[in-house]
């Protein structure tokens, strides 16, 4: 059985960002999309302990990390 397909990309990366919702939303408007990856072990034990050290959750402590990593245009998150 073929798997061909199963995680290729469209060539353009625009098209592939916002084929789901026709345009990009801001994270104001509630709208949630999935991002799964994959970790080590070891990894999710440290990112599970530094968002118990912080007391938030891991999800809400990686949405600061991508919001201060990779800022919507036009806005700062520092």
């Amino acid at each position: 059985m073929s798997r061909a397909g199963f995680a290729t990309r469209p060539g353009a990366a625009e098209r592939w960002v916002k084929a789901r919702d026709g345009a990009a939303l801001p994270v104001t408007t509630g709208f949630t999309a999935r991002l799964t990856i994959d970790v080590t072990p070891a990894m999710r034990r440290h990112l599970k302990r530094a968002a118990l050290e912080q007391n938030v959750s891991v999800a809400d402590m990686l949405r600061a990390l991508f919001a201060r990593e990779f800022p919507l245009s036009g806005e700062s998150h520092e």
